[in-house]
Formats: structure tokens, sequence, C-alpha cells
């Protein structure tokens, strides 16, 4: 499988509660709709506990401050990911994520990247 990962800043304008609430509605539900067109199998939204240990887990290392979530979506392959990409109907779903992720993500300040996986163990089975 292949795994798009998305690194979130949120829009400098909005509250973290603010930044959450709007990842998760509307824009969860319009990663839904169009997960046909773009060909996607699993999408999972994971968002910054408010805590002081990330600020001890980031010094603890010399890293800068965190990030303000994480997306991961899913494909079963390279193929699929670019069939999806490259459809008409997936070119037009990709268009409206992209202008509602603007909306409230900085991107300018986001990181993404693909990802295959290599799980080394899964003790939640």
């Amino acid at each position: 499988m292949i795994k798009l990962v998305y690194i979130l800043k949120r829009h400098p304008d909005l509250t973290p509660e603010e930044f959450y609430q709007r990842w998760l509605e509307p824009h969860a539900p319009l990663v839904i709709e169009v997960s046909e067109a773009i060909k996607a199998v699993r999408y999972i939204q994971s968002h910054t506990v408010d805590t002081p240990l990330n600020q001890q887990f980031a010094d603890s290392r010399g890293m800068p401050p965190g990030f303000d979530g994480i997306t991961e979506v899913w494909w079963n392959s390279m193929e699929d990911l670019i069939e999806g990409m490259s459809s008409p109907e997936g070119q037009e779903a990709y268009g409206r994520l992209l202008k509602d992720e603007s909306e409230f993500i900085d991107l300018e300040k986001s990181y993404m990247f693909l990802t295959q996986e290599h799980v080394i163990f899964d003790k939640t089975k």
C-alpha cells in the first residue's frame, strides 16, 4: 500500500479548537465524498494532544515545537493513486480538497510526502 502523510500546521487565524472542529467538519465528510474519485481506501486524522509532554519530547531531541496533527491517506497501489489523480473526477476532487484545506491549514508551514509502510511490530491485534 501507498500512504500519503500530511503533517499539518493550522491556519494562524484559527485557535486549536477551531482548527480541529474545521478539520472534522466539513473537511472529513468532503474526503469521504471524494474518496472513490481519488481511489483512496483509508483516511485517518490524528489530532495533537494538548500536553506539556509534547514539548518535553521535542526538547529532549533538540527539535522545534510540534505540529497540529497528521492526516494519513492510503491507496492500494501507486497505480491507483496516479489513476485517481489523473482522471477528470480525481482532478476535480483534488481541486475541491485543496480549496477546502487552504481555509484551515497553513499550507506553507505544513508538509506532505508519500510513504510505504514497513510494520516492525503490531501489538494491537
